[in-house]
């Protein structure tokens, strides 16, 4: 009877173990934040924030637990076009030398359907704090094969005004309105 009761107990705190939430950091490798526009209607350009670095704690039974922060450097900042980078951090854009990333800190997460989050939290651009809405899908979670630790992939999608954090140059002719496509892949980190 006292084997049954310590096995029963053993299970239970198991259990209990495996629903905390887990840390994952964010694999810069197999992140993409593309941001796009319409460019006066003729083009709808877009440029991919790379090297993002950050957590994402993940708790699957208490998606309320969850949270998300990231930093986007500039210095990865990809416009597919020399000339085009040096025009997006320069002064007249996103002002690099003077405010040299992005950041993403989460205020609230919420489920929103089988699969799916909604993340709310503050995007910080040119020293400008605004909230932002990620509508986020989860894409899997487990262990990634070649790292060999528990890992998580999520892809998200926003929409922000690019006039509220101080790059409003030439609305309405190049929208104002940046569309936001995340895909994210975070491992837990290997221990020290």
């Amino acid at each position: 009877m006292r084997k049954t009761l310590l096995v029963a107990a053993l299970f239970a705190f198991a259990g209990s173990a495996f629903a905390a939430p887990v840390t994952y950091k964010i694999d810069p490798n197999h992140t993409n934040v593309l941001a796009s526009w319409s460019h006066f209607g003729f083009s709808n350009p877009s440029l991919n924030f790379g090297q993002a670095d950050g957590t994402i704690v993940y708790d699957a039974d208490k998606v309320s637990a969850s949270s998300v922060q990231v930093t986007l450097p500039l210095t990865g900042l990809s416009a597919l076009a020399d000339q085009f980078y040096d025009h997006l951090t320069s002064a007249d854009w996103f002002d690099a030398a003077k405010y040299p990333s992005a950041t993403f800190k989460s205020t609230k997460v919420e489920a929103a359907g089988e699969g799916k989050l909604k993340v709310t939290g503050d995007l910080t651009v040119k020293g400008v704090t605004k909230p932002v809405v990620l509508e986020v899908k989860l894409n899997k979670a487990g262990v990634q094969p070649l790292a060999k630790r528990a890992a998580v992939g999520f892809d998200a999608t926003a929409t922000v005004k690019r006039s509220e954090f101080g790059l409003g140059n030439y609305v309405p002719n190049v929208s104002d309105e940046v569309s936001l496509r995340i895909t994210t892949e975070a491992i837990v980190p290997k221990a020290e």
